[in-house]
C-alpha cells in the first residue's frame, strides 16, 4: 500500500512540475516592439502613417526568422524600460543605447549599430561640445536619453541649461526658431533625420562625436526583461544570422552610405 501510495505521490509530482513548466513557456508566434517614432532613419513614421526605419526593417526580419508576427507598440522614450517591465512589449527596438545604467534594469541583445553623439548648432555659432563653450546657452534633449543622463550630469552643474522634451521632433522644432542653442543627440540621426533635410539648413555638427562608454554606453542593442533568456536567445542568433548572410548589409545601404554597425 505504502508503496503504491509512493508511487501515486510521484506521478502527481511529475504532473504537476510539468504543469508548472507548460504554464511558464512562453510562446512567441508574436513579439511586441515598443518604439518612439520620432528617430529618422531609424524608426519614424511614413506619409501614410506606418513605421519604417533601419529599425523597423531590423524588427521585421527578426521576426520573420523567429517565425513570429511582429507587433510595434508606440512609446515615449523616457517611459520604455518601465513599460517593458510592465510587459506592455517585449523588448525596446528604437535606438536603444546599452549603458552600464541600464543593464541594471534590463539585459540587452547583441549589438545592433553603433551610436555616436554629437551636438548640432547653428553655423558659424563656434559652440563647441564642453561646459565652458555652453555656459549661459540652452541644450535640448531628448527625455530618457543618454544625450539628457550625459548633459545633466556634466553640463547643468556648471550653468548650461538642459532642457528636456517628449521626443526628438520637439527639440528640433526648439531648435530651428531659436529657442535652442544646441541640441545633443545620435550623430547618425543629426545627420540624417535633420541636417540633410530642408529643416537642418544653416546648422550644423557642433564639434566631433563625445566619447564616454559608462553614460554614452557602446551601440544600441534591443531592451529585453532579464528574465526572458530564451528570448534574447533566440533574437540574438537571429541578428547574427542576418549579418553573417548579407541580409544586414543590404538593409543597411537603404539607409546609410557607411558602415553603421562598426561606426
Amino acid at each position: 500500500m505504502k508503496k503504491l501510495l509512493a508511487a501515486l505521490s510521484m506521478s502527481l509530482l511529475a504532473a504537476t512540475s510539468f504543469t508548472a513548466v507548460t504554464a511558464h513557456a512562453k510562446d512567441y508566434s508574436t513579439i511586441r516592439f515598443g518604439v518612439d517614432a520620432s528617430y529618422p532613419p531609424f524608426e519614424s513614421k511614413g506619409s501614410d502613417g506606418k513605421l519604417v526605419g533601419f529599425d523597423i526593417d531590423l524588427g521585421n526580419e527578426i521576426c520573420t526568422r523567429l517565425k513570429a508576427k511582429c507587433v510595434w507598440v508606440e512609446n515615449d522614450f523616457d517611459g520604455m524600460i518601465p513599460a517593458l517591465k510592465a510587459k506592455k512589449f517585449d523588448g525596446v527596438l528604437s535606438s536603444m543605447s546599452m549603458t552600464p545604467q541600464r543593464a541594471e534594469q534590463i539585459s540587452f541583445s547583441s549589438k545592433l549599430f553603433n551610436t555616436p553623439t554629437r551636438l548640432v548648432a547653428k553655423k558659424g555659432s563656434n559652440i563647441l561640445p564642453t561646459a565652458d563653450s555652453l555656459k549661459g546657452k540652452n541644450v535640448g534633449v531628448e527625455q530618457g536619453t543618454i544625450q539628457e543622463t550625459y548633459a545633466k550630469t556634466y553640463w547643468a552643474p556648471k550653468g548650461v541649461t538642459v532642457t528636456p522634451y517628449q521626443n526628438q521632433d520637439q527639440v528640433y522644432a526648439d531648435l530651428t526658431s531659436g529657442r535652442l542653442d544646441a541640441a545633443l543627440q545620435d550623430a547618425v540621426q543629426a545627420d540624417i533625420g535633420f541636417l540633410k533635410t530642408p529643416r537642418g539648413a544653416g546648422f550644423d555638427f557642433a564639434g566631433k562625436d563625445i566619447v564616454d562608454e559608462k553614460i554614452l554606453g557602446n551601440g544600441a542593442g534591443i531592451g529585453l526583461r532579464k528574465e526572458d533568456t530564451d528570448l534574447k536567445s533566440k533574437i540574438d542568433k537571429a541578428i547574427a544570422d542576418i549579418i553573417k548572410d548579407g541580409t544586414y548589409k543590404k538593409l543597411e545601404k537603404k539607409y546609410f552610405d557607411f558602415d553603421v554597425y562598426g561606426g
